[in-house]
């Protein structure tokens, strides 16, 4: 089965899903943006088994397409600390992290350009049922600060931690630096405790919770900082940034060119 048809495949299993009539796009980029519609809407459940060897297969043609990039190909820009501008869906390391929202459930808007809409795309639809069975259990809404920790699935890294930051409407507050801090100290922690090496934070809460970028960074490398200070943790951190914008900003912070 050639990408295509495993494309069309997926697609069609999801649509019957849903007792859905629509017509598949001849063309890929229509394809690709309607399957991937198609995984952020769906609820958690069980999928047959041969829809998750298909959907494996297509997702890891997908990522090899894309490439991976591997952390021990960085080189760090001070002792265990990493800055990599790009897409964190295609970061091999132990652990990334997942700018989650309070359900847990990965971002359910079609085509969203979140981070939590990519992961759980590229990660496949087991993320959101594993998100859904943690928060059964939990029997609440995750709280700002806190974290979980799943498999990853799909996903060249091993696992996903995921983290609730602080929405930021009107003028930042001290609350919403403490909570900021609070996601970067719990993934730590949660971290060492399950034996990750390496790690790798997207910037929290700066895209659609408001967090002004400069001091959201501050507060990432200051927080890690003094966590791998005060526990002598050796766990590698990575800085993940998509924009150019962030990445000057953490250059500046960790003493750093392009």
């Amino acid at each position: 089965m050639i990408q295509t048809q495993r494309r069309e495949y997926l697609i069609k299993y999801l649509l019957d899903e849903q007792n859905a009539q629509a017509e598949i796009p001849d063309d890929e980029y229509s394809q690709k943006r309607l399957l991937r519609a198609l995984f952020n809407v769906r609820a958690p459940r069980a999928a047959s088994e041969e829809f998750l060897r298909v959907q494996d297969e297509y997702l890891g043609e997908e990522l090899r397409l894309k490439g991976i990039t591997d952390i021990m190909g960085l080189s760090p820009v001070q002792p265990d600390l990493y800055l990599w501008q790009g897409d964190i869906t295609t970061l091999q390391c132990d652990g990334i992290v997942n700018a989650a929202n309070s359900q847990m459930l990965g971002c359910f808007c079609p085509n969203h350009g979140c981070i939590d809409n990519a992961i759980h795309t590229f990660a496949g639809i087991e993320l959101r049922q594993a998100c859904a069975d943690i928060m059964k259990a939990q029997g609440h809404e995750e709280s700002e600060g806190g974290a979980k920790i799943t498999r990853a699935y799909n996903l060249p890294c091993k696992y996903v931690l995921h983290t609730v930051g602080p929405i930021v409407w009107g003028g930042l507050t001290e609350t919403h630096e403490r909570l900021l801090e609070s996601c970067y100290r719990s993934c730590l922690a949660l971290a060492d405790e399950n034996g990750l090496e390496s790690l790798a934070f997207c910037c929290i809460s700066t895209g659609e919770f408001h967090f002004p970028h400069a001091r959201a960074a501050e507060i990432a490398v200051q927080t890690v900082r003094k966590y791998k200070r005060e526990t002598a943790s050796k766990i590698k951190i990575i800085f993940n940034v998509f924009k150019g914008q962030d990445y000057e900003i953490y250059a500046r912070l960790l003493g750093t060119n392009r």
